[in-house]
């Protein structure tokens, strides 16, 4: 059973599933503009087949958008969204990275308020205007 929202809270979530959307095309569309350099990025942390994961991330991020811009599967994806962004987080922005760059301890902090987000998304959903009804449990 679906509460009836008020239009500042439909206009809220549609706002924040843009934003989501917005944040995974941007990566995206940096990804297929250069994968080499994505896949150097990923080498340059030391992980194996980078060309490969970078190709991987971009898929994975191009899933992402479909899913915040239609809201099916929504829960789903912005928990998988959420555990990506902790991922991000600590592999590419962790305490390894802090030694002088103070600017990387921000880039760690700021997937953090992004992961709250879509931690609250996923137990909120995608409302009801403009939402797929595909995956909703």
């Amino acid at each position: 059973m679906e509460t009836v929202q008020a239009p500042w809270q439909t206009a809220a979530i549609l706002i924040g599933r843009l934003i989501f959307a917005g944040t995974f095309l941007m990566a995206v569309a940096f990804k297929f503009m250069d994968m080499g350099a994505t896949a150097g990025y990923i080498a340059s942390v030391g992980f194996p087949l980078p060309l490969f994961l970078a190709w991987c991330a971009a898929i994975l991020e191009t899933l992402l958008v479909i899913a915040f811009l239609t809201g099916a599967f929504f829960t789903p994806a912005a928990l998988i969204a959420a555990a990506y962004v902790l991922f991000l987080a600590f592999a590419f922005h962790g305490p390894s990275h802090w030694t002088g760059n103070q600017a990387e301890f921000g880039s760690f902090i700021n997937h953090f308020t992004f992961l709250a987000g879509l931690l609250f998304a996923a137990v909120h959903g995608p409302g009801s205007v403009l939402a797929s009804k595909l995956g909703r449990v």
